[in-house]
Order: structure tokens, then sequence, then C-alpha cells
């Protein structure tokens, strides 16, 4: 099983990042990736919340996950079975910092199984650093968003 955890400080309240990270169709701007939902949320849900099936294409695989929680603190979502990996999930937690309201530290969490042609360390690598780099694109946007104000 392979574990990955990456922190980043973003300069937004869990709200808006739960906002941003659950307009699906925009998500592209900030992973390498497109995605399309196929199934909006189930029925009373936040927006793009629990019960949201989505579509993603990248590097040319194509696979769908399926948001099974969603709020200001947590948003948790799966791939729909085993490709391009086993048991994946993803947790993204939204944590507030007391001292700055206006500050939030996202803690993103994935677990999977690589599949046997692929060693654990080089799929780990390469997750990491897309999702590293997504969430450094994610900061930036709000950080872009403060100055236009």
């Amino acid at each position: 099983m392979i574990e990955i955890n990456v922190k980043h400080s973003v300069a937004a309240t869990p709200e808006q990042l739960r906002t941003l990270l659950l307009a699906h169709a925009d998500l592209g701007r900030f992973f390498n990736a497109q995605f399309e939902v196929l199934t909006p949320q189930d029925f009373g849900e936040i927006s793009g919340g629990k019960g949201t099936i989505r579509q993603i294409k990248m590097q040319g695989t194509t696979f769908k996950e399926q948001i099974i929680t969603a709020d200001n603190s947590h948003i948790c979502y799966r791939i729909l079975g085993d490709k391009p990996v086993a048991q994946h999930r993803g947790d993204i937690y939204l944590k507030a910092n007391n001292t700055q309201p206006s500050l939030t530290e996202i803690s993103y969490h994935i677990r999977c199984i690589a599949p046997l042609w692929l060693p654990d360390f080089i799929l780990a690598f390469f997750i990491k650093k897309d999702v590293s780099q997504a969430l450094k694109k994610i900061a930036s946007y709000f950080q872009e968003k403060r100055h236009e104000h």
C-alpha cells in the first residue's frame, strides 16, 4: 500500500477551498488532468459533493472517481474499479488557521496499490509531484484573487 501525504497553506477559507475543489469541471486548471461530471451529487448534498461521479482523463488513461463525503473540513473520494491503481482513496483535510482566519492548511492524503508492473516508489513520486504542483497552483490562484481586490 502506497501512502502519500502533502500539506500546503493557502490564503483562503476552508469553505472557499471546498467550493473550488468540488467545481469538478474547472479542476483541470490545477491538476494535470481533464475532469467531467457524469453523475451529480446526491439529493440534498452540497454542489459537487457526496455521490458525485466524475470521469478523469490523464496521461492516456480514463477512470472514474466518486465523492464519498464533502464538507468544509474534509473531502473524501475513491477511484471506482482498480485501474489505474487499486483501492485508491483520497482524503483532503481543510483546517483553518486559528491565528490567521483567512489561511487554511490543506492536508492531502492518498492511499492506493500500484499495478504489479509499476514500482511503488515511482508511482508515489509522480502522485506526490502532481498533488504538490496542484496545491501550489491553487495557492497562487487565491493569492492572485486577493491582489485583484
